[in-house]
């Protein structure tokens, strides 16, 4: 089917897919640009927030994509085009759904079939945004320039191909004998040029090889988290405090507890207690139950723990949802059938998105304290040591206690030290003392 018979173009846009995300970036394009998709078919994988999701294609027709894999763009922008035969449908993201400024109009053909052409205020050329974008860095003159597009728009494929570095012929030979990247080279001759003596020259300057294997580029969810985390700590004033728990009834607690639920098939873990701890406290505390927006200060309604969990692919951070309105049971089946999903890669959006606390427990691998960076855009974590006999000083006598380490991280700018201190103060005495868990409603 050629371009002239398409009667539409569909706009596919990044999704805003929590109450939080702000932008995403798109890890994988299923298709390749030009080619024909159907719709409802998995069209492109974004991740966000260490969450994997696949978006579908909102209609059947050629595919135009219009940003790259590895760029984050805020939500609503436009992120491809779709040119279809069909007319508009429930699933068409109109022009009132894209960011402002994306440069979408839509027209009326004859027989009333909207069809949709990209063009900017004081442009002559009817071009998609990704084109324009080509041709301004190249400085091209497309006002010869044929469209092939929806009435005759400029698409990236209609754009004349150009050496991306000019270079003598010599010089390509030399540099691909000698393994020097063309494009990092700095060309002395005309127009900047690449000549023989300019590959010689960066050739003898490359630094002799270390025995090193060379570096590979991170995984997608590793540059998410390699990102978040690099810019949670930039952004965010952390700190912390730490406290020494006697755990010794909080241990036999749990050994009660699982006593009893043995007839329901269900062992409760000290990761649930403590979800169920933590999430009591905040109620309590919903200073520390907030989120710094672009918008700004979030209080949360909900109380969402998130546990981290150390999976193949890197750190991921299942939620379970509204844990202070939740019993131990309720949580554990939660927790453990999102956890899975999440160490077997098939976790969903809604399991990894929402959170508004994390926890982190590294007691499984013999650390007694650490101090954990939040998980953004979180005000606090909280960090579990293991719990471990050792002799301390009960009522002036030495005696051989299970005692736990707590550490909390917070930014700063959104609650002060003391409060902090404070939420950390209830959760050891809800550990140290669980007759107090009678308490919760």
């Amino acid at each position: 089917m050629s371009d002239q018979e398409f009667t539409s173009s569909y706009q596919v846009v990044m999704p805003r897919l929590g109450l939080t995300m702000v932008d995403g970036k798109i890890i994988e394009w299923y298709k390749k640009d030009g080619d024909w998709v159907e719709k409802g078919e998995a069209l492109f994988s974004i991740e966000n927030e260490k969450a994997t999701l696949d978006i579908e294609s909102p209609a059947s027709g050629k595919l135009e994509i219009q940003v790259q894999p590895d760029i984050v763009v805020p939500i609503l922008t436009l992120v491809g085009l779709i040119h279809s035969k069909e007319q508009s449908s429930s699933h068409h993201a109109t022009p009132a759904d894209v960011k402002a400024g994306s440069g979408y109009e839509v027209e009326k053909q004859a027989g009333g079939v909207e069809t949709e052409k990209v063009t900017r205020v004081g442009d002559q050329v009817p071009m998609s945004p990704r084109a324009r974008k080509i041709a301004q860095a190249a400085g091209l003159d497309v006002s010869q320039i044929e469209g092939s597009g929806v009435r005759g728009m400029i698409v990236t494929a209609d754009l004349p191909e150009k050496d991306a570095v000019k270079a003598t012929p010599v010089a390509r030979k030399v540099a691909s004998e000698t393994g020097v990247d063309l494009g990092a080279v700095s060309g002395s001759g005309p127009r900047g040029m690449v000549r023989k003596e300019d590959v010689v020259r960066r050739q003898q300057a490359a630094p002799a090889s270390t025995g090193s294997s060379a570096p590979q580029p991170l995984s997608g969810l590793r540059k998410v988290i390699a990102e978040r985390l690099g810019k949670s700590w930039s952004e965010r004033p952390q700190a912390n405090l730490t406290t020494e728990v006697d755990a010794s009834l909080f241990v036999k607690a749990r050994v009660s507890i699982n006593l009893e639920l043995a007839k329901q098939d269900v062992k409760i873990s000290y990761n649930t207690l403590l979800i169920k701890l933590v999430a009591e406290t905040l109620r309590e505390f919903p200073a520390l139950n907030v989120s710094l927006l672009p918008e700004g200060l979030l209080q949360h309604t909900e109380i969402n723990i998130g546990l981290a969990v150390d999976t193949e692919r890197g750190l991921m951070v299942p939620v379970v949802r509204n844990a202070s309105n939740k019993d131990f049971v309720t949580i554990q089946r939660e927790l453990d059938a999102a956890v899975s999903r999440t160490l077997n890669g098939n976790a969903s959006w809604e399991d990894l998105t929402g959170g508004t606390f994390s926890i982190t427990n590294l007691g499984a691998f013999d650390i007694d304290t650490f101090n954990p960076i939040i998980n953004p855009p979180e005000c606090a974590i909280l960090a579990i040591g293991r719990i471990h006999a050792k002799p301390v000083v009960v009522d002036g006598q030495i005696v051989i206690r299970e005692m736990m380490a707590l550490s909390i991280s917070f930014d700063h700018r959104l609650v002060d030290g003391a409060p902090a201190a404070r939420f950390l103060q209830r959760i050891k005495q809800f550990v140290e003392q669980p007759f107090l868990w009678s308490l919760w409603n």
